[in-house]
């Protein structure tokens, strides 16, 4: 078994009301990361050791969790279920490899991330593997999620590209940035939600809405981290507040800021410290926050993320009041609250 420790589903905002559903969800994680730790394994030991580095450093498990939930509207028994959870597991691990090498980070989950410890070069290579190992993984589960895997990796890469490039000649920023996002996030957390319900056993439309559900609420979450960057006090987002402005990342509340046409004074500010790119000095970055907190973009950015998380709540409708729904809405609430 992994040394790291799984979180719980509170840390995503996720509400188990039913005692049985949390108990069954539970045991099938336990499940995957056995599958997990036995994927990763080489007869390299520098290979494993790599490729065990994140996955003993523990996580949210948040995407074999969606797996186990979505099986939960039909029969979430099917030894598929767990290893569909692995293949997303595997899937996100690798990003996150990769992600560390391009954004020269020095910490993950944290440990030293793979790249600090052993080099750009191994940690992209370790990320390689573990794709391959999600894809062997797929195998297991047929011909159809062998082809959903690879279009799901095939996706993650363009939102990659996509964010790396920037915005297509004439494209808009702000629907740039959502389509980055819908593919770097939304799609992976989409496809755990399919395939817990394809192996449940889920009807056509049933594995639809619950796809649906994870991709709208996988924006919805990435863009309330925008919100919490900007408008938390605290280190509520698990950063510093303001660390994407002081790193030049372009969030939503900045994108609306920038595309603002009010001549007010203080949005005349507001863009003139913004389009100079990353606000690094000390009294400008505190500006610069104070002036978001205060403006119309903040208020448009957090009217946005409610925008998908009642779409994504409104997209379980095709879906019996099961607790699994239950637990699904408690995800549309969370969000929610922590924009307000």
């Amino acid at each position: 078994m992994s040394t790291g420790t799984v979180q719980s589903g509170a840390s995503v905002g996720l509400t188990f009301a039913d005692p049985a559903l949390e108990s069954s969800v539970m045991a099938i994680l336990k499940d995957v990361e056995t599958v997990l730790v036995e994927s990763v394994d080489s007869a390299n030991p520098l290979v494993t050791e790599a490729a065990r580095h994140l996955l003993n450093a523990g996580g949210k498990r948040f995407r074999p969790m969606l797996v186990a939930l979505a099986a939960h509207f039909g029969d979430p028994s099917a030894r598929e279920v767990v290893l569909a959870g692995a293949v997303v597991e595997l899937t996100h691990l690798a990003t996150l490899y990769h992600d560390d090498v391009m954004d020269e980070a020095a910490v993950r989950r944290g440990a030293p991330s793979a790249n600090s410890r052993w080099g750009n070069s191994l940690a992209i290579l370790i990320g390689d593997y573990l794709f391959a190992r999600a894809a062997a993984v797929a195998t297991e589960l047929g011909l159809d999620a062998v082809k959903i895997q690879s279009s799901t990796f095939s996706r993650l890469v363009h939102g990659q590209v996509a964010e790396t490039a920037g915005p297509l000649q004439g494209e808009d920023a702000i629907s740039h940035y959502l389509r980055v996002i819908s593919q770097k996030t939304g799609s992976l957390i989409s496809t755990s939600a399919r395939f817990g319900g394809m192996f449940g056993g889920c009807s056509a439309e049933e594995i639809e809405a619950l796809a649906t559900f994870a991709e709208t609420f996988g924006i919805a979450f990435q863009l309330s981290d925008d919100l919490i960057d900007i408008a938390s006090e605290s280190t509520q987002s698990g950063k510093t507040p303001g660390t994407d402005l002081r790193e030049g990342v372009p969030t939503l509340p900045v994108l609306y800021a920038l595309a603002s046409g009010d001549d007010d004074a203080a949005s005349i500010r507001l863009r003139e410290i913004l389009s100079a790119g990353p606000v690094t000095d000390d009294a400008l970055h505190a500006e610069a926050l104070t002036l978001l907190r205060e403006s119309a973009a903040l208020k448009q950015a957090r009217e946005t993320v409610r925008g998908y998380a009642d779409r994504a709540r409104a997209s379980l409708a095709p879906l019996p009041q099961v607790p699994a729904r239950v637990a699904l809405e408690s995800l549309c609430d969370f969000i929610a609250d922590r924009t307000n």
